[in-house]
């Protein structure tokens, strides 16, 4: 077995993750940690150019209040704000973290306008914007510019600042003489030979939501295509949930609409060109269910149609067989035929409209344009293809999963404060443990935007904390680091160890492969927590069952092996899905009700409780012991 080199790492501010919220982090932690003398490390799993679900680039900034004055169109105000996420969200919401978002976001697309960001402009420079909350963008490019941005806030600190790439963070580390506070983190170099230790006065846990937890749709050579980035392993609540912190609404995942097989944006389709999309025999499913929809008022009223109820509206529609879905791309052609009369004024909307729908895939889904090709399809000709795809964890994106966190002094109710060991913004339940983005849960809608704000937000927290606790100095013993090296490399042993027993190393008894787990995992979360195998269906019959065989999975975490280092980044991504798997199933059971039902709906309880049900339920988990809690926090309105 080879050795690994053991690096140690001291900071006063550890930021884990390089994505939109990493790197809101950085420029602002940065910005207070110079004057004070405090230095800040960045470490990411890949490189922070193409780091997190903004890598492929985005077609629109999707919030956006406009009270800067940039747009003449429907500017908004974080009351309305609020008042619209919490509706979408079938009445569930952390409204003090929310409004936090909106009252700041402006100022970070300000940010990425001075940046050079390319955003779509009319002719008196004002923005574009294609919904309520959206603006339009030439957006290849966008996560390059923040990451720059980034680089060089990071770069000011000279000494004080580093980034490092290509580190896997496996775990992190508990003070030892402190109880329930957070001393850094553990992982290695997937490039180097190198173990890293990390210890920090105050660490950021920001490693993006969790995909592939659920079955993807995609198999065989596609394995890996899904609308999140699949390199998305939910270590921001694994980590959480190890250091004994609480994640909460971990049974809301998020179910998107997509462009089948590619996954492609349908925003734009949808709020831009106003595209058609029917059922199978060109008739509607939105609104097609009054009925059934009934059952969940007063939300499933509310304008415009919560998310959850446009998917459980093609779920029923799907259980009637009217499938395929169809995206109309061909009808909007048709209602400019019918609305301009001009043949020079048709066929130059006519152009504009097909380049901007080419644009909006190679913008941000370029699997997008070459699923039209490979199709030999005409978007301005043929329909194509919608499906629900599988179900993510993303609590920046319109469902809410991720750690309970503290909110800002001025705004979170005072319910909730002794949920925390101090009063600072974004901190977990843990102290010196903070978080934001795809971390923060009850809080969603923030898209790229609110993610980077919010990363600014618990970037200037961090340093005020640091520096408030000058004199903190993390204790981790020698002993430790060594025991944490010993686990993080043991299933490089293990299959040193058995590899010769069988011909063909992926299929031992004495070891698991990290695909082969995964793929267990996978199966028992779509056949028994509500993925698309079973039309988002569970029960808590099947959720039982389901907890069963997880308890035998997670036997098998010992027995996890890798040839390589690329094998062992993948079996500690498959560790963390696993604590988001269990996490879910037993926020599921908990919850007696299918408040989202086109995410996930429960047969036993198929409708909506606002008498008994409307609170967060949160999980913990204690690692000594291997016990969990569920418990429930109170939604408080604003």
């Amino acid at each position: 077995m080879k050795e690994f080199a053991t690096q140690v790492v001291e900071t006063d501010v550890l930021i884990l993750g390089g994505g939109m919220s990493g790197c809101g982090a950085a420029v602002e932690a940065a910005y207070w940690a110079k004057p004070l003398g405090l230095s800040v490390t960045l470490v990411d799993k890949a490189a922070i150019d193409r780091s997190g679900p903004v890598a492929m680039g985005l077609s629109a900034i999707n919030t956006y209040m406009g009270l800067d004055g940039k747009v003449t169109m429907n500017p908004q105000t974080p009351e309305n704000f609020v008042q619209y996420v919490t509706n979408d969200q079938m009445g569930l919401m952390r409204q003090d973290l929310v409004y936090d978002v909106a009252r700041h976001v402006d100022s970070s697309v300000k940010h990425f306008d001075k940046w050079g960001l390319p955003i779509w402009k009319d002719e008196a420079g004002n923005y574009v914007k294609s919904g309520q909350w959206q603006v339009m963008i030439a957006g290849e490019s966008y996560k390059i510019l923040v990451a720059e941005a980034a680089k060089s806030a990071m770069g000011s600190l000279g000494d004080k600042g580093q980034i490092l790439e290509r580190v896997m963070i496996t775990h992190l580390l508990k003070d030892e003489k402190e109880d329930n506070r957070i001393a850094g983190a553990v992982g290695f170099s997937v490039r180097e030979e190198k173990y890293y230790v990390f210890k920090a006065k105050v660490t950021i846990a920001l490693m993006g939501g969790a995909v592939h937890v659920f079955r993807p749709r995609s198999q065989g050579e596609a394995f890996g295509r899904s609308w999140m980035p699949p390199f998305l392993t939910g270590s921001v609540y694994a980590l959480v949930l190890q250091a004994g912190g609480e994640l909460t609404q971990m049974d809301n995942t998020f179910v998107p609409p997509r462009f089948k097989d590619s996954y492609g944006p349908v925003g734009t389709f949808f709020l831009l060109f106003k595209t058609p999309a029917t059922n199978g025999l060109g008739g509607p499913y939105v609104g097609a269910y009054p009925k059934e929809s009934a059952t969940w008022a007063p939300y499933a009223d509310a304008k415009p149609t919560p998310t959850p109820m446009r998917n459980y509206e093609m779920i029923l529609c799907a259980k009637e067989g009217k499938t395929p879905f169809w995206i109309n791309t061909q009808m909007v052609v048709e209602r400019y035929k019918a609305e301009i009369k001009d043949p020079k004024e048709l066929k130059k909307k006519i152009k504009t409209y097909e380049s901007e729908a080419w644009e909006d895939f190679l913008d941000m889904t370029i699997a997008g344009a070459t699923n039209w090709a490979a199709h030999n399809v005409d978007p301005m000709e043929k329909p194509m293809e919608l499906q629900l795809s599988d179900s993510v964890f993303i609590g920046s994106h319109a469902c809410s999963s991720g750690a309970w966190c503290c909110g800002a002094e001025d705004l979170m109710p005072a319910e909730y404060k002794d949920s925390f060991p101090v009063q600072a913004n974004c901190m977990t339940t843990v102290k010196g443990l903070f978080t934001a983005g795809c971390g923060v849960g009850a809080c969603a809608h923030k898209f790229s935007s609110g993610s980077h704000v919010q990363g600014r937000i618990v970037g200037k927290s961090v340093v005020k904390f640091a520096n408030d606790n000058k004199g903190y100095t993390p204790t981790v013993s020698d002993a430790t680091i060594a025991k944490m090296k010993e686990t993080i490399f043991k299933p490089f042993a293990l299959y040193d160890e058995k590899k010769g027993f069988t011909t063909q190393p992926d299929v031992n008894p004495n070891y698991i492969s990290p695909h082969n787990f995964l793929f267990r995992l996978q199966k028992i979360m779509g056949e028994y927590a509500g993925g698309w195998e079973t039309l988002y269906g569970t029960s808590d019959a099947l959720l039982e069952v389901g907890l069963w065989k997880l308890a035998f999975l997670g036997e098998d975490i010992e027995k996890l092996a890798a040839k390589d280092s690329h094998e062992l980044m993948r079996a500690w991504e498959g560790v963390h899905r696993y604590y988001v798997g269990e996490a879910c199933a037993r926020s599921r059971l908990a919850r007696k009700e299918s408040r989202w039902p086109g995410y996930y709906y429960k047969s036993d309880y198929l409708t909506l409780d606002d008498v008994n049900q409307k609170h967060f339920i949160n999980v913990k988990y204690d690692v000594a012991k291997k016990e969990w809690t569920v418990l429930t926090r109170p939604m408080i309105a604003l």
